[in-house]
């Protein structure tokens, strides 16, 4: 199986447990791993037979900006089901990065794995 990646993909979002981080938007960052067979899109060299990395990185900033949750795990899976039921892929990997979340860390995140 072929593998896609996305790394980086800054979104913000409102998500948090206490109520002043659901005031304010927090920059989190998104890294995707998507599988996928790229045999046809490889051969043909057209987007309609391939994954559209586009269209997926623009899909989640509009998600993700729209969306309100506490924790980074219940927005991983909603983007780990999103991705599996709106885009031609059979397994996706999803790291989602909230880096202001612990005092003197530099990062915080939670990685899922899910298929169809």
């Amino acid at each position: 199986m072929d593998k896609l990646r996305v790394t980086g993909l800054e979104v913000s979002a409102r998500i948090g447990l206490h109520a002043w981080e659901r005031q304010v938007r927090q920059r989190l960052s998104i890294d995707l791993e998507l599988e996928t067979d790229a045999a046809r899109a490889a051969a043909t060299d057209d987007i309609a037979s391939a994954v559209d990395y586009g269209a997926i990185a623009r899909n989640l900033v509009h998600f993700v900006g729209g969306a309100e949750f506490q924790l980074i795990e219940t927005l991983a899976e909603h983007i780990a089901e999103r991705l599996l039921h709106q885009f031609s892929i059979e397994r996706v990997r999803v790291v989602v990065h909230k880096p202001s979340a612990i005092l003197n860390a530099r990062d915080t995140s939670i990685e899922i794995e899910r298929a169809r």
